[in-house]
């Protein structure tokens, strides 16, 4: 049996040992990163962090004095060998991302995969995060969602994505930078027709805002600024087959309804045009009279 193929178990707190804690940071109010997010911080030896200038604001601002040395998109795979060379010495080092949890929608997945190969625990200290910040306050369902974070820059590869998106059940949460805001609302609309949107701005901070609408092709945004999170309403239950609603017509009659009150309503229900049940119900009245 190969490597990759067996079971392994790794406990994250069973042992001294040295790991890597992926340590959630706050995405705009600094007063939302949690003691247990300041204590990792403190007790490890290293921070590696996605922009140091900008993480040393927040490690300011709680007294951090832990060193930082940078990690993203561009040396991620030269910082990976230092990484595990501090483990190997018996050095516990932590991640951090700008904003929110490392990885999601940041650098870092093939540092974890190099520290998970290596044999040391990768520990996720939770906290802030846009996408999750954003849903429960969408007006939305909150469940299930897809969290697919940032769409492709370009209009083709953007369009592409969508269409396979479009017909899941899920509402859907993106990240999206001001520039790009208006192509990607007009990717929607054209994708998914009109369905409920929202677009989440500046959490946590100051400006926060909620833009709510539908999705139309005429739609015009207003000026927006920060980093957005867009959330959009998932594709409603495939409407069923001609035959089905014939069933759901002669259901409703035996409750009492006429015949164009029950295909009226079964038409509605399942999204369905009032004439196409009309036909089909017409149809199977005319093949059972037929073989009467």
């Amino acid at each position: 049996m190969e490597e990759r193929d067996m079971m392994h178990i790794q406990d994250s707190f069973s042992a001294e040992q040295a790991s890597l804690f992926l340590v959630a940071t706050p995405i705009g109010n600094l007063n939302d990163f949690t003691v247990r997010a300041v204590e990792t911080l403190q007790d490890v030896a290293v921070i590696f962090a996605e922009d140091t200038r900008q993480s040393k604001v927040l490690l300011d601002h709680y007294a951090i004095q832990t060193p930082m040395i940078s990690i993203h998109q561009h040396n991620e795979a030269e910082r990976i060998d230092t990484v595990i060379k501090r483990l190997n010495q018996g050095e516990s080092v932590a991640l951090i991302s700008d904003a929110g949890t490392p990885l999601i929608s940041d650098p870092g997945a093939r540092l974890v995969e190099a520290v998970i190969a290596s044999n040391y625990p990768v520990i996720t200290i939770p906290g802030p995060s846009a996408a999750l910040t954003a849903l429960p306050a969408s007006g939305l369902p909150a469940e299930p969602y897809l969290f697919y974070g940032f769409l492709p820059a370009k209009a083709a590869g953007r369009k592409k994505v969508l269409q396979t998106l479009k017909t899941l059940p899920y509402t859907l949460v993106l990240y999206e930078a001001p520039h790009r805001i208006n192509a990607t609302i007009a990717d929607l609309s054209a994708s998914f027709g009109p369905r409920r949107c929202v677009i989440a701005r500046e959490l946590t901070k100051r400006f926060e805002s909620y833009l709510r609408f539908t999705l139309e092709p005429t739609l015009t945004l207003p000026a927006l600024k920060g980093e957005m999170v867009v959330l959009v309403e998932g594709a409603h239950e495939t409407p069923l087959s001609s035959d089905d609603a014939v069933e759901h017509v002669e259901l409703l009659m035996a409750d009492g309804y006429t015949e164009m009150e029950a295909i009226k309503k079964a038409a509605k229900a399942r999204k369905l045009k009032k004439n196409d049940v009309y036909m089909a119900f017409q149809h199977t009245k005319k093949e059972r009279n037929q073989r009467k």
